[in-house]
């Protein structure tokens, strides 16, 4: 009788009755609580598959310290996806990239609020680069440029 009801409860986990596990394609964006381009962003992120839960704080500046990125290198926002950080309006392709090929760094970053980045308005007026954030918590190179 035990075995059946821990196969019960294993099935009812597997197939979706419990909390799921954190994946790939779930995201936390930490926010300042009136920014509106950082909801533009979610909305991008979802728009390209990823499910998302955005969580207002005053604290945006000290989590980004805390994930390893200099004040002059914070981006708009911080998101949590899959074991790494992404910091500010970073293309979908950055971030695709960065979930196939898991370099050993901690994560990207794109400073500031360029204008026509994904969830900003404006037009593009140069190439994005990303930069990645090191397990050491510096900067290091340009990871990608789009």
């Amino acid at each position: 009788m035990r075995t059946i009801l821990s196969a019960v409860a294993l099935a009812s986990f597997v197939w979706g009755t419990a909390p799921a596990l954190a994946g790939e394609k779930d995201v936390t964006l930490y926010k300042n609580p009136q920014c509106g381009c950082c909801e533009g962003y979610a909305d991008y992120l979802r728009d390209n598959g990823f499910t998302v839960t955005t969580k207002p704080t005053h604290d945006l500046a000290e989590m980004s310290r805390q994930a390893g990125i200099p004040d002059e290198f914070q981006g708009c926002h911080l998101s949590f996806i899959d074991g790494y950080v992404v910091s500010g309006h970073v293309p979908i392709d950055t971030v695709e990239k960065l979930l196939t090929e898991r370099p050993d760094i901690a994560g990207v970053t794109l400073p500031g609020m360029p204008l026509g980045s994904p969830g900003m308005s404006g037009v593009k007026e140069a190439p994005f680069e990303m930069l990645e954030i090191t397990t050491s918590g510096t900067i290091g190179g340009v990871y990608a440029r789009e």
